[in-house]
């Protein structure tokens, strides 16, 4: 056993900071990988319409096609970190970018709803096996010195993908069609695949931890994760404890999260080695990622709703709008990658979150024709602070790990990014939901008959009518109605932006009780 202490550093610093060139290439290789896997989270969403069409799918089915990828997604991510110490990185990324590529062709052929879901797990799953695995890598083959390059590659990656995915999705499905979000990745994944198979020496196997491999801990973990993302995806949709199912999958969840946490802490190789959380710097680099989680998959989620139902965007004009963020970060990342070695980590946060939440904060005066160009300082601000943020949370969390534990560490720092988005996302659609109906009905008040503006307004919404040829007072009341609906809706947005904004300003006065890492960390053998 090895206890870690961060805030010392390390015993002996690599004799030359020189990366063989195979090894960058292997790393680039890896780094798109990631790219491919995290990108088609967001993909589906600006396109869902289209597949439901294609497959003849209900409402409720085809939002099956995001929950089933997320909730496989999930499990694996943790998990990662074992396989890759028992079958090494090389053949963990190569078999996980092979049976991505494979289940993204089946995607493609899906002809029924039941099909495509399916396929989408499989997806999810191995796919995730790519993500902890170029964060392990980043921060083990490359030395402190080429931290502020490869860093801000990675946080790029991260925040990039899922908030392109909905332009990415947009253009697609409406230049060719919704089988080309998952046709695309075909010949890219085989690209991949191959050249991590023949580039990628990092480490070496360790097949004895078959042996010892913890079937009851993946048992827990996978009931665990996986109920914890069905409650938090369908919680909001289904009234939450009203739902029987609901109910039968938070006990499974409390029962898996009782048989993970035991086996994690008795067995002798437990599947997820937790211990990384003894590291402040981690635990700190951690929480931080779940609120980052919050934001950066809930504004991934929000704007293409706000654009689609209050706006009547398509998915391409969605994709189109949403773009701005993701060029944001794109200038922005060699910009923080400079930075992050001058600056204390602390203070490029504090930046990150200010401009992250100052985006928020000009969208709580969101109105029902707000349009491209008032969406796009807040979505500059929104990327620059996102990148800002990442690149300095990355190397805190992870730039003080010693190299025995860097991937599991890697998998469960992943994994809080992700919880943190399914999180988010619960609580912001039951926000969305609750505050739409308590605006709805104090709007009511004010339009009911005998308040003269609502009547003034209804009579010239109904002469208007009346002249086309229709029974304008009944026109005139469902007209009202969705009006109200609307402006309702709108309200609930602004209310969650406002709910992000309080959010990330306290995040501004967390940053001052992190204490400041330093080059490495103590690993005291016992």
């Amino acid at each position: 056993m090895s206890s870690i202490t961060a805030d010392k550093p390390l015993a002996a610093a690599p004799a030359s900071d020189t990366v063989p060139t195979r090894r960058i290439l292997a790393f680039m290789a890896m780094v798109f990988g990631m790219f491919m896997a995290i990108l088609d989270i967001q993909i589906v969403s600006a396109s869902l319409s289209e597949i439901q069409a294609g497959l003849s799918a209900s409402t409720d089915e085809i939002a099956w096609v995001q929950t089933a990828y997320l909730i496989a997604e999930v499990i694996m991510i943790p998990l990662s970190g074992f396989l890759a110490r028992m079958l090494s990185t090389r053949v963990l990324f190569s078999l996980a970018a092979a049976g991505f590529t494979a289940s993204s062709a089946l995607c493609a052929t899906a002809t029924n709803i039941d099909q495509m879901i399916l396929y989408r797990a499989l997806q999810g799953f191995i796919g995730g096996g790519m993500i902890p695995s170029v964060f392990a890598a980043a921060f083990t083959i490359f030395p402190p010195s080429k931290r502020a390059l490869v860093s801000p590659m990675i946080g790029l990656v991260a925040t990039l993908a899922p908030t392109i995915g909905p332009t990415v999705g947009g253009y697609l499905s409406h230049a060719l069609s919704w089988h080309w979000l998952f046709l695309i990745n075909v010949p890219f994944g085989i690209m991949v695949t191959l050249a991590v198979w023949n580039l990628v020496d990092f480490d070496k196997p360790d097949l004895g931890l078959f042996s010892k491999f913890d079937w009851f801990g993946l048992l827990g973990m996978a009931a665990f994760l996986g109920s914890l993302e069905y409650v938090l995806e369908e919680g909001p949709i289904d009234d939450w404890f009203d739902d029987e199912v609901i109910v039968v999958m938070t006990v499974v969840l409390v029962a898996g999260a009782l048989l993970f946490f035991w086996r994690a802490f008795t067995a002798k190789e437990p599947i997820v080695d937790l211990s990384a959380f003894k590291n402040r710097n981690f635990a700190f680099g951690s929480l931080f990622s779940f609120i980052m989680g919050v934001g950066l998959y809930g504004l991934t989620y929000l704007y293409p709703v706000y654009l689609g139902r209050i706006r009547g965007y398509d998915s391409l004009m969605i994709g189109e709008t949403m773009f701005v963020s993701g060029l944001a970060m794109f200038v922005t990342a060699p910009i923080s990658g400079k930075l992050s070695t001058k600056l204390d980590p602390r203070v490029m946060m504090g930046i990150g979150f200010l401009s992250f939440g100052l985006g928020t904060w000009l969208m709580t005066g969101l109105t029902h024709d707000w349009d491209f160009y008032e969406l796009l300082i807040p979505q500059i601000l929104r990327g620059f602070g996102l990148m800002m943020a990442m690149v300095p949370i990355n190397n805190i969390a992870l730039g003080t790990l010693p190299p025995q534990v860097m991937k599991g560490a890697s998998g469960l720092y992943n994994l809080t990014r992700n919880l943190g988005g399914a999180v988010g996302l619960a609580i912001i659609n039951t926000m969305i939901n609750d505050r739409t109906a308590l605006h709805y009905e104090r709007l009511v008040e004010h339009v009911r008959w005998g308040s003269q503006i609502a009547e003034e307004r209804m009579a010239d919404i109904a002469a208007n009518l009346s002249a086309a040829g229709l029974d304008g007072s009944q026109a005139a009341i469902s007209q009202m109605v969705q009006l109200v609906k609307r402006e309702a809706s709108v309200m609930a947005f602004s209310d969650v932006f406002l709910a992000l904004t309080t959010l990330f300003a306290g995040l501004c006065v967390l940053c001052i009780f992190v204490q400041r890492p330093q080059t490495g960390v103590k690993v005291d053998a016992h």
